[in-house]
C-alpha cells in the first residue's frame, strides 16, 4: 500500500528528476500526454502547464495515490501500468519513477514504442541506487532477522543508460539517455529511513507485523546513521543516481 503523505514529504527532492526529464522532451505541442503511474497527481501540473491545450492521461495503479491525485484536482484513474495501451493521438508520455516496479518493463517498452504514431516521445526515469548503501543496509537487515531478501526487495529489473539506448534505438527511436547522481540534502530525524519507508521498504511494511517492522526499523535506523551521517547543522546528505531515457519516434 503506498502512502501519499509519506512519499511527499521529500516532494522537493523526489520531483527533481522529473523535472530534469521533460526539460528534455523535444515535443513543441501535443495532442494528448499521459502521465503513466502518475502517483499523488503533484507532476501532473508539468504536462498541464507545458501543453495547456493537450488532452491530459493520468492512471495509477495505487488506490490510494488515485485517490489523492483526485485530491489534487487531477482526473486521474486506477489502472495497472502493465494494461495501458497508448491511444492514436498520444504524443508525449511521462513515466516518472515507476518501472523500477515492473520486472518486465523492458517487455513494455518494446510493445508501448510501436504503437505511439510518429514524432511522439516516451520519457521515464527510474532509481539507479540499487547497490547504494542504504540498500545495502537494507539488505543486511532483513538477511540478519531471518527475512526473505529477494522476496521483499527487488534490485535487478533496472539496465544502464546505454542498455536502455540500445533497446529502445532497436525499436527505430531516436535516443537520449544520460544517468545523474543528485546529492539531497534531507532534514529532520533518520530521514534516509523516511525516504526508504516510502518507497523500498513498502513491500517489508506490508509484510510484517507491527513488533517484527519495529524491530527491523530501529535495526535499520541505526545502520543508516552510520552510512549517512548528519551534519553539525543537522542535516544529512543523501546520494541518489537516476537514469533517465527519452525515446523519441521519427
Amino acid at each position: 500500500m503506498w502512502d501519499p503523505q509519506k512519499y511527499l514529504s521529500f516532494s522537493e527532492q523526489r520531483d527533481r528528476p522529473a523535472h530534469d526529464l521533460l526539460a528534455r522532451v523535444p515535443q513543441r505541442s501535443a495532442r494528448r500526454v499521459v502521465d503513466l503511474g502518475c502517483g499523488a497527481g503533484n507532476l501532473t501540473r508539468l504536462l498541464t502547464d507545458r501543453w495547456p491545450g493537450a488532452a491530459v492521461e493520468a492512471t495509477d495503479s495505487s488506490p490510494q495515490m488515485v485517490e489523492a491525485a483526485r485530491g489534487n484536482g487531477v482526473d486521474a484513474r486506477l489502472q495497472d501500468v502493465r494494461d495501458w495501451r497508448p491511444e492514436s493521438d498520444t504524443d508525449v508520455v511521462l513515466c516518472n519513477a515507476v518501472l523500477q516496479w515492473v520486472p518486465e518493463h523492458v517487455e513494455l517498452l518494446r510493445g508501448w514504442l510501436p504503437a505511439l504514431p510518429a514524432g511522439a516521445s516516451f520519457a521515464f526515469q527510474v532509481p539507479g541506487n540499487f547497490e547504494s548503501p542504504s540498500y545495502r543496509a537494507i539488505r543486511e537487515v532483513l538477511a540478519e532477522q531471518g527475512l526473505d531478501v529477494d522476496g521483499l526487495l527487488r534490485t535487478d529489473s533496472v539496465l544502464a543508460p546505454a542498455e536502455y539506448a540500445d533497446v529502445l534505438a532497436d525499436l527505430g527511436a531516436e535516443v537520449d539517455a544520460w544517468e545523474t547522481s543528485y546529492a539531497h540534502r534531507l532534514s529532520g530525524p533518520d530521514p534516509v529511513l523516511e525516504w526508504v519507508t516510502g518507497t523500498a521498504l513498502r513491500p517489508v511494511r506490508a509484510a510484517l507485523a507491527e513488533p517484527d517492522w519495529q524491530r527491523f526499523r530501529a535495526a535499520l535506523a541505526e545502520r543508516l546513521r552510520t552510512d549517512y551521517p548528519a551534519r553539525p547543522d543537522g542535516t544529512t546528505w543523501f546520494p541518489f543516481r537516476r537514469i533517465f531515457a527519452i525515446a523519441h519516434r521519427p
